[in-house]
């Protein structure tokens, strides 16, 4: 398909094209945003100022339904409303810059991956997640505060209250556990840091079910915008009450189903993140560590009416705590099979003594291991 059959579809009209002298001003400020804000990624702001002006720009109309920037990989196009006011780019600009920035073609041009977007393999998810990962960036290049907004019944903290809050809110909640450093890296050079870190701190399963969802509830606030637009089309004169209560029940189901993907995602992050922490206590420390980062992440929960779930879990990981409080009391900072191995090889242990001791106290070690885990079990 060509670009002026994609433009059409878009519902986009090209009113006129940047000249080189504007082209130049919004490369530099955008350069200048995005390494500011993220200069531990060694991005060099003169070659990023090089390539954001090589970029052909144009005013158009854009529909009502779209974004006021809109960047095309098949031309290396950004395309702005001509409502936006480009003498101070918000946060649409920055966003579809580093679209721009972080595209990764083959040598025929075609579009392998998007940061977190990998369009190589098979199951083809990770769309919402990169956009979400390139929202809450661009929100950071424009010194945007957490907002604390309310969607489809649900309370939620977001920096783009405006643009995908929901996904940059459950973002943020995974960053909470991985830190920002692996998030932007893989956004900004499209490789799996981010995902290997989470992976780390959760399952490759987990990862998955939540990459999915991400995209499900992208794809259904989709088709909540499309049914909300059919609705205002309707005008008193012409409404058929039949069709305006088909579309209204739509609408309230999109919204149901999106409400139920938000928590089961949060639910999803909760439960196997702070399990695997918890798995990782070793000392008392660990323990007030843990607590804190427990208490505190009510900060960035999204809650609503009778949301019960990080109440009941964090009544329970407080059990499973002083569980683990009293063993460390007990018996000592809790060892690793591993850790007890490699202490155990740097001692000299050739005799048979010593081999027949360091049995024993292995298979001690996995009986109360073993007891440990039934009790939090």
């Amino acid at each position: 398909m060509s670009i002026d059959s994609i433009l059409k579809n878009e519902g986009i009209k090209i009113i006129g094209k940047l000249n080189t002298l504007e082209i130049n001003r919004i490369a530099n400020n955008i350069s200048e945003k995005i390494t500011e804000s993220f200069p531990e990624h060694n991005i060099d702001k003169q070659d990023l100022y090089d390539s954001i002006s090589k970029l052909d720009m144009y005013i158009a109309e854009m529909p009502n339904d779209m974004a006021m920037a809109k960047y095309f990989y098949k031309n290396n196009s950004i395309y702005f409303s001509k409502d936006m006011n480009l003498e101070d780019l918000n946060t649409l600009a920055i966003h579809e810059s580093l679209h721009f920035i972080q595209e990764v073609k083959n040598k025929r041009g075609k579009l392998l991956r998007l940061g977190l977007y990998n369009m190589q393999g098979t199951a083809n998810n990770g769309m919402a997640l990169n956009e979400a990962a390139v929202q809450h960036m661009a929100s950071i290049a424009t010194n945007s505060q957490l907002d604390h907004v309310k969607y489809y019944n649900m309370e939620l903290s977001t920096e783009s209250p405006d643009f995908y809050p929901i996904q940059t809110a459950l973002l943020n909640e995974m960053i909470y556990f991985t830190g920002t450093y692996p998030l932007y890296h893989s956004t900004l050079y499209s490789d799996d840091i981010f995902k290997n870190t989470f992976i780390a701190k959760t399952s490759a399963k987990t990862y998955s079910e939540i990459e999915y969802n991400f995209d499900l509830i992208c794809e259904y606030e989709t088709k909540l915008s499309a049914e909300i637009y059919k609705f205002s089309l309707f005008t008193e004169q012409f409404k058929s009450i039949k069709k305006v209560k088909n579309i209204k029940d739509k609408i309230d189901n999109l919204k149901k189903i999106i409400f139920e993907k938000t928590l089961e995602t949060q639910n999803i992050i909760i439960l196997n993140c702070f399990n695997t922490e918890l798995n990782c206590i070793r000392t008392l420390e660990d323990i007030d560590d843990f607590q804190y980062k427990l208490y505190n992440f009510r900060h960035i929960l999204i809650n609503t009416e009778n949301y019960n779930f990080y109440n009941d879990f964090y009544t329970d990981m407080i059990s499973k705590l002083e569980d683990k409080k009293e063993f460390i009391l007990k018996y000592g900072n809790i060892l690793t099979l591993d850790s007890i191995t490699n202490e155990l090889s740097n001692v000299e242990s050739q005799t048979y003594g010593f081999q027949f001791f360091k049995r024993l106290f292995d298979k001690f070690k996995l009986l109360v291991e073993e007891t440990f885990r039934q009790k939090e079990y």
